[in-house]
């Protein structure tokens, strides 16, 4: 697999990318949006990337070869928010996650010494958006910042869907047992609005697994699921979803071992690259 950088040198040719919860029937229509005091305002403005980054046009090469994903959305939910723990009022609030009601959001999970789910989903999320955008993707998110609170998980999925993504993924890390190690692919179960994308879903958790067991050094979990994988019809996310969607739980934040890796921007960056590939080889037809 390349590096980021290898993606953004003119004329490179592409091979690999080079670059702690889960969510039927119709319900209640959707809830008007919530007092902007409560909002994340973050999900409502995407920044241009700065000049020389991996998102701006002069890290991108003119050759087409280059960016395989030119043409394509991409939709990318980090889990939770920086200061959801701020706000219980309104992450509490009740929603309608497709099948049954449940709370607005969480705060997520965290490690022993302190460094939150929150904050690592959206390092990995911006690791994940810089190499996408250097295949040519345009991506879409359902936050840019974390310091806000919110969105509600509803609401994400309906991001995503509006932005008519050709595949979304949904990043988090678990807080399983202290025991228990390695990620999980949730998968969606038919229930109504993904009914169209179950298939497409499986295949694409497929290749977000066998790109994490390729790329990182993070095992299929031991204590959840069956071989790196597991169905979930109780997520917003994934309930709601119109297009290809999986959510990653990349890791057991409990866990001694994972937490060290998770904790770590080599690993945040491997990681962003793994999905990267599974998401060239899913939307490409390669592999």
């Amino acid at each position: 697999m390349l590096s980021r950088m290898a993606i953004a040198a003119a004329g490179a040719a592409v091979a690999l990318l080079t670059g702690g919860g889960t969510w039927g029937t119709a319900g209640p229509a959707r809830p008007q949006a919530a007092p902007a005091a409560s909002r994340d305002a973050s999900a409502a403005v995407r920044p241009a990337a700065a000049p020389g980054t991996a998102g701006s046009a002069e890290a991108l090469s003119a050759s087409p070869a280059a960016k395989p994903l030119a043409g394509k959305v991409v939709g990318i939910d980090p889990g939770h928010n920086g200061r959801n723990r701020d706000d219980p009022t309104y992450i509490n609030h009740r929603i309608w996650n497709g099948r049954e009601w449940e709370a607005c959001d969480t705060t997520g999970t965290e490690t022993d010494g302190g460094y939150t789910e929150a904050r690592y989903n959206f390092n990995v999320a911006r690791y994940l958006r810089a190499d996408l955008r250097a295949a040519g993707a345009r991506v879409v998110m359902t936050r840019y910042g974390n310091n806000g609170v919110g969105p509600c998980v509803n609401r994400r999925a309906w991001i995503l869907n509006d932005a008519h993504a050709n595949v979304s993924i949904d990043i988090h890390a678990d807080g399983g047992p202290a025991w228990g190690r390695g990620f999980t692919v949730l998968e969606p179960v038919a229930d109504g609005p993904n009914d169209k994308v179950i298939r497409k879903s499986e295949q694409f958790g497929s290749d977000v697994r066998a790109a994490i067991l390729a790329h990182t050094p993070m095992p299929e979990s031991d204590y959840y699921g069956s071989h790196g994988i597991i169905f979930r019809d109780d997520l917003a996310g994934l309930n709601l979803t119109t297009e290809p969607k999986v959510l990653i739980e990349t890791g057991n934040m409990r866990n001694a071992a994972d937490a060290r890796l998770l904790v770590t921007t080599s690993f945040q960056e491997q990681m962003a690259r793994a999905l990267a590939d599974a998401i060239i080889r899913y939307l490409t037809g390669r592999g």
